[in-house]
């Protein structure tokens, strides 16, 4: 069996960056049962979640849609230690 292809964590950065403005990234939420429920989004990248790609768009797609302040942001899926 190949090992899980997990490496990705997911940035936002604000669209119109200053340099006190600092990236913020996912930590995915999930249930007991390993469903996902949503994302909060933190500043120490050693916290962040690792997901595999799959995960990462849905964390995208969700930001997107669930959070009121997504316009303001540019949400990206970056490898790890990037």
């Amino acid at each position: 069996m190949a090992p899980i292809d997990k490496r990705y964590l997911v940035r936002q950065r604000k669209i119109n960056e200053t340099e006190k403005d600092v990236p913020v990234y996912a930590k995915a939420m999930r249930s007991k049962t390993g469903e996902f429920e949503g994302v909060s989004f933190i500043r120490n990248i050693e916290k962040a979640s690792v997901m595999t790609i799959a995960e990462a768009q849905q964390v995208v797609e969700w930001a997107a849609t669930k959070k009121d302040s997504a316009k303001l942001y540019v949400t990206t899926i970056i490898c790890e230690g990037q």
